[in-house]
């Protein structure tokens, strides 16, 4: 009797990476391991999408559609390649127009894409109806899924074996067509069991014929079992990477899964071990000086506690560190089972876990509840869609307050559809302000990339940010000579560094000031000469870059009028005036890395 064909998608180049460097990987880099995939026998493929889209304009300078190009190339005219959407956000990290969703199906399709994974965090059936429609009109096929996840304590109305069921039922009423259907666990939270169950009701319900996949990563410690049990339970296809980028944050091994399977009556895409380790040989020479960062090779107990995606995790782990507040990530990663809970439990993959991250990060930093993020305001109030159950009433009317927004109860995708800033029109205008083309790409990129990123790559000025062990700042090796800047406790020191035995001179700190967890306003005691630095000192509340700086030195500024905006873990900060009066100095300036308690600007 022949072995049930397992049909295995290898997600090393998009997922993989994305978990285990944050995407950061040049394409010229892997294409001969992509073409070592191919003769090892690898077909299906997931080669775009999700958070490696903007990666390739904000850290690469590298154009995502003509790395889909490269890599369709490399991976042959047969291979199916498929890419990762967020619904009505298509790659965004809010909800998109309905001209921009018809625009990426378009654009997916014309550069190689065979098959779309549409999925919403909110498992709001809303969100997953128009992007279904025009992905199966550009002539792609529809993989609709269900995000899971096991919900911590406390939640009861979601995350269970009913809830997703009730999900099916919710596409089959509203006629929405589809291909195949996968359950996308993006934290590897969900126990075996459920998991079992769940593909077991989901066969039952959509009889023999339908494909069904599941995803799953192994930051939990449970890929494996669950990939067996989703087996045992009638699934078509697992998703799978390769050494060095499978296991702990990304998704567990081929080899590893074809050991598990030995003595079993799966045959998994027909791979062998000797054909995949040649290719894994290839890879792991084509990433030789890429830094592998320590979390994601790791299992983090934690995260059964503190739902939180593989590849947000390494994102998120590093940005911390680049921000130099590394130390708080347990505390941030606790605080993150309140923050899903009143939030309304919408599962925790992109962009959700972000939002829960940064919510999270704020009630460490600033207090807990003291401040409400943007995106988490919107989330509760019902602008990303409806979530799986009512968030908390009080952190509700706490958002409505702190952003002066309403409730919401109309679709995502109606809103965003309303938005002149979500039009082919406003960003074909803008494109041409800027002297630069406006094809179908460089609108799409435009609108996608917050901040004007996608502009500033168009231009050519875009950054280059790759982390390699041989030639980073984090290796240890290299010429590290020179002068720098360092904040110890607050205080600020000018630090000379020299190779060997060369003389080292002293410098004098610029000025010294003591660390605060908020503005902090000192009366002056006498009048300050014109150009001097103010008596009120304004510090940051966290580690960050600065974004845009909105006042310069002898403006009138009201109290709580926002003098500039730093960014931290993808969120924007408001540095506000703490009390009416004139801006003296501003003592930092666009792009600038500042520290926790760094003085920002002074004002009378």
């Amino acid at each position: 009797m022949a072995k049930k064909y397992i049909d295995v998608m290898d997600t090393t180049f998009r997922d993989g990476f994305q978990s285990v460097f944050g995407g950061r990987v040049l394409i010229d880099d892997y294409l001969p391991a992509v073409e070592a995939a191919k003769k090892a026998g690898i077909t299906h493929f997931e080669f775009a999408g999700g958070a490696n889209f903007q990666t390739s304009f904000y850290y690469l300078q590298q154009n995502a559609f003509e790395t889909m190009d490269k890599f369709r190339t490399a991976a042959g005219d047969n291979a199916n390649l498929q890419a990762v959407s967020r619904g009505v956000n298509t790659l965004a990290f809010e909800p998109n127009s309905k001209e921009m969703i018809a625009l990426f199906a378009k654009l997916f399709s014309k550069h190689g894409t065979n098959t779309v994974r549409n999925f919403d965090s909110l498992n709001d059936i809303n969100n997953l109806a128009y992007p279904a429609e025009v992905i199966k009109k550009h002539g792609m096929d529809h993989e609709i899924t269900i995000t899971i996840m096991d919900a911590p304590a406390g939640c009861k109305e979601a995350h269970g074996v009913m809830f997703y069921e009730n999900k099916i039922r919710e596409i089959l009423d509203a006629g929405i067509e589809f291909d195949s259907l996968c359950f996308k666990d993006a934290t590897g939270t969900s126990n075996p069991s459920k998991i079992y169950e769940t593909i077991s009701m989901a066969r039952k319900l959509l009889g023999e014929s339908m494909h069904l996949r599941f995803h799953t990563h192994e930051t939990a410690g449970v890929s494996v079992a669950s990939y067996i049990a989703a087996l045992e339970a009638g699934a078509n296809g697992i998703d799978l990477a390769v050494s060095p980028v499978s296991g702990g944050t990304s998704q567990p091994d081929i080899l590893t899964m074809l050991h598990a399977i030995k003595g079993t009556n799966y045959n998994l895409s027909d791979l062998k071990f000797d054909k995949v380790l040649k290719y894994q040989s290839i890879l792991k020479e084509c990433l030789q000086e890429y830094k592998i960062p320590l979390e994601s090779i790791q299992v983090s107990p934690l995260i059964n506690l503190s739902p939180m995606p593989g590849s947000a995790l390494v994102i998120n782990t590093e940005m911390m560190k680049e921000e130099g507040n590394y130390d708080k990530f347990d505390a941030v990663a606790a605080a993150m089972k309140d923050v899903v809970s009143k939030g309304g439990f919408a599962t925790s993959a992109t962009p959700v876990s972000q939002i829960y991250w940064q919510q999270a990060y704020a009630n460490v930093m600033f207090g807990e509840w003291e401040k409400i993020t943007p995106n988490y305001g919107k989330l509760v109030l019902g602008y990303y869609g409806k979530t799986p159950v009512e968030p908390d009433i009080e952190i509700v009317k706490l958002a409505s307050k702190e952003l002066d927004l309403e409730p919401n109860t109309k679709p995502a995708i109606e809103i965003a559809s309303l938005d002149e800033t979500q039009s082919v029109a406003y960003w074909s205008e803008k494109l041409k302000s800027e002297g630069l083309e406006d094809s179908d790409e460089n609108i799409y990129i435009a609108a996608i990339c917050e901040h004007d990123k996608g502009i500033e790559f168009l231009k050519g000025n875009s950054p280059l940010k790759i982390r390699k062990g041989k030639n980073n700042n984090c290796s240890g090796e290299g010429n590290m000579a020179g002068n720098y800047t360092v904040v110890v406790d607050g205080k600020t020191y000018s630090v000379q560094v020299a190779e060997g035995s060369g003389e080292v001179q002293i410098v004098a700190p610029e000025q010294t000031t003591q660390a605060a967890p908020q503005p902090v306003a000192t009366q002056a005691q006498a009048p300050k000469p014109a150009g001097s630095k103010g008596s009120v000192e304004i510090h940051s509340q966290t580690p960050g870059n600065v974004w845009k700086i909105l006042k310069k030195p002898g403006d009138s500024v009201a109290e709580g009028e926002v003098i500039m905006i730093l960014e931290a873990m993808k969120m924007e900060i408001d540095i506000a005036a703490p009390q009416a009066g004139t801006i003296a100095t501003i003592d930092v300036e666009v792009n600038d890395a500042v520290a926790d308690g760094q003085l920002l600007a002074t004002m009378e």
